[in-house]
């Protein structure tokens, strides 16, 4: 019976010390990338300034033209 319980102690030992070594020693956080919008335009797909914004283009007279159209507030410039 006593030899029952040193395996027993030595197998549960055995396990607890893999389970230990498997663990990473650090885990390193990824910075969060601010979200980046993709807009389609006339001149290709570009990346969206992060002080503009996107809308649909459009025809004069209303009907869409399947391209967006970057806008930017004044003083900003999209394209660089």
């Amino acid at each position: 019976m006593n030899i029952k319980v040193v395996l027993a102690a030595l197998v549960f030992a055995t396990t607890i010390s893999n389970l230990a070594a498997a663990r990473p020693a650090h885990r390193h956080r990824q910075a969060v990338q601010p979200e980046t919008h993709i807009a389609c335009t006339v001149l290709g797909c570009i990346p969206v300034p992060p002080s503009c914004w996107q809308t649909e283009g459009q025809t004069r007279k209303g009907m869409p033209t399947g391209y967006d159209v970057i806008v930017c507030p004044p003083g900003v410039w999209p394209l660089k």
